[in-house]
């Protein structure tokens, strides 16, 4: 794991497919705790599911910010 985003928090919006998912994935492999915002509950899940996998640290938090 990269550390270039060590004990920073990337909020990503939509994350719960697509590029919101990848960006979340992203953050976390260089560090980052991660907060995944989207209004899809089950699929944000799993995105975090994937980012906890992969050794890092993040949340679900239902929102929408449109």
């Amino acid at each position: 794991m990269d550390s270039m985003f060590a004990g920073k928090v990337a909020l990503v919006t939509g994350g719960s497919s697509g590029i919101g998912r990848a960006s979340a994935l992203a953050f976390a492999a260089h560090g980052a705790s991660v907060v995944v915002a989207s209004r899809r509950a089950e699929e944000s899940r799993e995105t975090v599911r994937q980012v906890v996998a992969d050794g890092g640290r993040a949340i679900f938090v239902q929102a929408d910010v449109a």
